[in-house]
Order: structure tokens, then sequence, then C-alpha cells
């Protein structure tokens, strides 16, 4: 395998605060010796967990971003016990761009992994979190949101694994975050993910959803400053009390969970996020954009629980994810 061409500023090993970046070359037509400058933050005191913290996986959901350049910011390596490694903008030309995939190649982070050391950019990236970054970590945090297409409950998800060791550790993290909503999530399609990447290293690892529509809001990136420092202080790297207001326990574990237009059209919700409805009910319509007097498309669940997630702009294509139900748990 060849060796990475990302450099990194600041140092992993030892202890204080440090600021800096990885440093990807790349030459393009208005910088021939230019490189994509990611900013990196590591915080170190002595030996103990190392937890890995991103945000803007996806460039247009801020969440992260908004929490983790406040953690690096207030961060102090006498608090902590073990290590913190900080990356605010994880596809970083994409956030720059916001955008959700990059805007010099197109790639989409979470769809990505392994990634290649001789591949486009966002390979190259992928490739250093995948055998750099991932093997320093016991704890892996991907903070993201819905973006300009998508809206979401605000959610902390943990995925169903065949190591039940692993699983419950993973479990037991997003209960800490102590998200409004905490979700066995199952993914659409998990080939070439970050989540995945993870897992398969035996990293404890947790993601979010934490609302949506291309921006962020005062509550949810409360959300996100509260849960990532709750998750420090789950793992012991720092010290303090949780803060918990309690969660609402959501699955998603059956087929039929999500819904997919299968029109073109202007889509009416007929169920907000987090109301309740029955198999059959009608969630939304999606009506003719070339002509008036036409009747709508009607959309209906095919099974009980909450609206969890729905498209968010106003006009929906054939193909297009519709919303996401997810069903109320007692326990997870």
């Amino acid at each position: 395998m060849k060796k990475t061409p990302i450099l990194s500023t600041v140092p992993f090993d030892e202890n204080g605060v440090h600021h800096g970046f990885l440093r990807l070359p790349h030459s393009r037509d208005d910088s021939a010796w230019g490189s994509v400058m990611m900013p990196i933050s590591v915080v170190r005191n002595g030996d103990g967990p190392t937890a890995l913290l991103t945000g803007a996986n996806h460039g247009d959901e801020y969440e992260g971003p908004v929490a983790l350049q406040a953690l690096a910011y207030q961060l102090r390596a006498e608090e902590i016990n073990g290590r913190v490694i900080i990356v605010p903008a994880f596809n970083y030309p994409a956030f720059r761009a916001g955008r959700r995939t990059s805007p010099i190649d197109g790639g989409n982070m979470n769809r990505i992994f392994p990634g290649r050391p001789d591949g486009t950019v966002t390979e190259k990236i992928a490739d250093y979190f995948q055998r750099t970054l991932i093997p320093m970590a016991d704890l892996v945090v991907d903070i993201h949101a819905g973006g300009k297409t998508l809206d979401f409950v605000p959610f902390c998800a943990a995925h169903i694994l065949p190591d039940k060791q692993q699983q419950a550790a993973c479990v037991a993290t997003m209960q800490a975050f102590d998200a409004p909503y905490s979700l066995m999530l199952l993914e659409i399609d998990s080939v070439g993910m970050y989540d995945t990447a993870a897992e398969e290293a035996g990293k404890v690892f947790i993601s979010t959803e934490l609302g949506g529509g291309g921006t962020s809001t005062s509550g949810s990136n409360r959300i996100a400053h509260k849960g990532i420092r709750n998750v420090l202080i789950h793992t012991g790297i720092l010290q303090g009390e949780l803060q918990q207001v309690g969660s609402q326990f959501l699955d998603m574990s059956a087929d039929n969970s999500t819904l997919f237009s299968e029109h073109d059209g202007l889509v009416e919700f007929c169920v907000d996020l987090g109301e309740t409805v029955a198999s059959g009910d009608l969630i939304a319509r999606v009506w003719s954009q070339e002509r008036s007097g036409a009747a709508p498309i009607n959309y209906a669940a095919q099974t009980d629980g909450i609206l969890a997630g729905r498209h968010f702009p106003g006009l929906v294509k054939s193909g297009d994810f519709l919303a996401l139900l997810a069903k109320e748990a007692d326990v997870l």
C-alpha cells in the first residue's frame, strides 16, 4: 500500500493543545503547488482513551462544525485524561463550498471508504482516516444533520452489530449523548461508509442526525455541544457530571420504515416531524408541477411509528427519500 500524501502539522503523541492542519497537496489551475488545508486540533494529557470527533462529513451539515470549533477553542489539556482529536470539517472542500459532496471530485465522504492514497482528493482523505486516524481511536463520533435536502427529529444513533459486546458499548455511548431521541439505525446502504470502517475496526462508534435544511439552530447546536461533552465524560476522557434530561428510544429495524417518492412534483407533507402515525395514514401528497386540476399522488405509512425524517425541499423527484418512520421503544 502506498504512503499517504497527507501530512499533519500537529503532533499526535505530545501532551498539550495543538492546532494546525492536515495538508493534502492538490495541484489546480489557481495554485499549481497548492494544498487542501484541513483544520485539526489535538488535545492530549498522558495515557488514556482517544476520541476522534468529526463534523461536516457532508459539507452542508453544520451542528458538528459549530460544536467542534467551540470544543477546540475551549478544551484544555489539564481537563482531560487521554487524547481528543478534533476535525471540525471532515470533507473540507465540501464544507467550504456549502455542498454535500466535494466540488473538486464530487466525492461523498460517507460512501467512499476505505479510500485510496493515490486516488481522488476525497479518496485520499478517507484513506488517511482509515489507516491513520481510526486506528488511534477508541471512540469515534461523527456529527451529522440532514443537510439541504433532509430534515430529522434530533437523534443520536447506533447500529446493530454482529459483535454484541461492541454494540452494547455503542448503545451506552449513544445513551450518554442524550439527544432527544436515540435510534437503532438501519442504513439504506452501508457500503463505503465511515461508520462501517470504524465499526469493522472494532471501535465504539456513534453518529447523529440533528436537524436539517442546510442550517443549524440554537436548539440543535445545544444538543451537539452537550452531547459531545457527555460522551467524553462517559468515556473517562473528561471529568464532570453527565447532563441528561432523558431520551426517547426509537427503532427502525423494519424494512418498510423508509418511504421513497416514485414521482416528480410538488410535495405536501400531511404530518410534521415527531408526530405519530399508524400504518395506512397519509404521510404526503405529490402534486403535479405541469398542470392544474390533476389529482395528487398519495403516499401512506407502511408501518406504525413517528415521522423521524423527511424530504426537505418543496419539490421532489422520483427516487428521492420521502419519509422515515421509527417506532417508539421502551428499551433498546
